[in-house]
């Protein structure tokens, strides 16, 4: 098993040698007017690493041994000889390759590249927005983030706390007036079904008071006029407020329920509230799996259970083939995966998105095993000016099930059912009262 790999692309210099290890006599023998502490010299640079590999893709693969020798090179049209000036490039060339490999002790794959295969937890306390109460502040000191991540915890306990009568009563009619979160006045998810995160996790050993790091406050830019009437029509039968009459039909335009493509794509299961992209957490199901090729990336979203593709160096499909997850190509940017997608449909998973959303996203691999992940939302029809965020995807051994929700199912169903028989009683009552008034 290696202990790092390093990449020597950049390092042109050493292209031109052929590795192999030298004793320290014949290192003597070709520079004899050397220092002893010069051949040291080499050896605190190669540290306790040795060359195991050589990978024609221009990857080094090294094992790490209790013993040190200098290593260099031997240039073939040279004749056991090195010139000072050879001898001195190596050694700057080693110099930035030691520099390199204090980062890359990470899981690669067999051709080098940062391994991201494996289940990640992307639950987080930190919000996407910075609370108002945070000001401009952007990092939290190390005991606003322990005193957060308590607050969460007994809340949560209280909740699960909370007894219930099992002689309570039927509800009360007309609802119970609860509309949050999709509750409908008829009841929505306790905190059982709640699991957001536990915690909030350091980024270079800051705590971030929100996962939005520019516009510098830390908040969403404003929305376009126009797309803040498109948000506000995809989610009306979210905002409906529930009564358990068909208020609706005194509205002008479509009503909340007047079919399926009046639904918001969330209670149509097309696209699941915080799995976007870009993939954000969410109240609950909030694990990712990946698995990586060399030509493919995998990430299966364990909301709405949506797997996206990532085709790797290729190029974009045609502009008028458009996806629910946008089209996603990624390339290598040094041990950072850097993914571009495009080619979105009209709506979009990321509430307020539209044809013309342009995301980034960069993942990067911590030793760890956790996972960065960055995107930037460049939207110019959706809002005022391009946003970016970063959080981490924390590495986990727990599967990620199945979350069953698929177009057609029976809840939706039952909405649209539900309206129906309103309108049929409402359009009923009225007519009835119109006669009595004309008796």
């Amino acid at each position: 098993m290696f202990d790092a790999v390093v990449s020597i692309r950049p390092l042109t210099m050493i292209m031109d040698f052929y590795l192999q290890c030298l004793s320290e006599n014949i290192l003597s023998m070709v520079m004899p007017d050397a220092p002893s502490f010069f051949c040291k010299l080499v050896s605190v640079l190669i540290g306790q690493f040795s060359l195991k590999h050589s990978y024609g893709s221009g990857w080094i693969a090294v094992e790490s041994r209790k013993e040190t020798k200098c290593v260099l090179r031997k240039m073939h049209d040279l004749n056991g000889k090195i010139p000072m000036k050879q001898t001195l490039l190596l050694l700057v060339s080693w110099t930035v390759m030691w520099s390199s490999m204090v980062s890359a002790d990470i899981k690669r794959t067999p051709t080098g590249r940062p391994d991201f295969s494996g289940n990640y937890d992307a639950g987080s306390l930190t919000p996407l927005s910075r609370p108002s109460y945070f000001g401009d502040k952007q990092f939290m000191a190390p005991e606003e983030a322990r005193s957060l991540i308590e607050s969460r915890r007994k809340a949560r306990e209280a909740a699960d706390s909370r007894k219930s009568d099992p002689n309570r009563g039927a509800p009360v009619k007309g609802g119970d007036g609860n509309n949050a979160l999709g509750a409908g006045n008829v009841g929505g998810y306790n905190s059982f079904w709640v699991d957001p995160g536990d915690d909030v996790v350091a980024i270079d050993g800051k705590y971030r008071t929100s996962i939005i790091y520019d516009p510098p406050n830390g908040r969403q830019p404003p929305m376009t006029a126009e797309a803040s009437m498109r948000n506000a029509d995809n989610f009306s039968s979210f905002r409906h407020e529930n009564d358990g009459t068909a208020s609706w039909l005194d509205e002008e335009g479509p009503g909340p329920f007047d079919g399926p493509e009046e639904l918001a794509l969330a209670e149509r299961c097309l696209l699941g509230f915080s799995a976007g992209p870009p993939m954000l957490p969410g109240l609950y199901n909030n694990y990712k799996r990946i698995v990586q090729g060399e030509d493919h990336v995998m990430i299966l979203v364990e909301m709405v259970h949506d797997a996206r593709i990532v085709r790797l160096n290729s190029e974009h499909a045609p502009g008028d083939v458009r996806k629910w997850l946008g089209d996603s190509i990624g390339r290598w940017d040094k041990d950072t995966l850097v993914v571009e997608t495009k080619n979105f449909r009209a709506e979009t998973g990321v509430d307020g998105g539209d044809e013309n959303l342009h995301l980034t996203e960069r993942f990067t691999l911590r030793e760890d095993g956790n996972l960065v992940y960055n995107f930037t939302v460049n939207d110019p029809t959706a809002w005022t000016q391009p946003w970016s965020g970063e959080y981490i995807w924390k590495k986990s051994d727990e599967p990620v099930y199945e979350y069953a929700c698929h177009e057609g199912n029976y809840a939706m169903g039952n909405i649209l059912r539900g309206a129906r028989l309103l309108e049929k009683e409402e359009l009923a009552r009225r007519e009835n009262g119109h006669s009595a008034d004309g008796d």
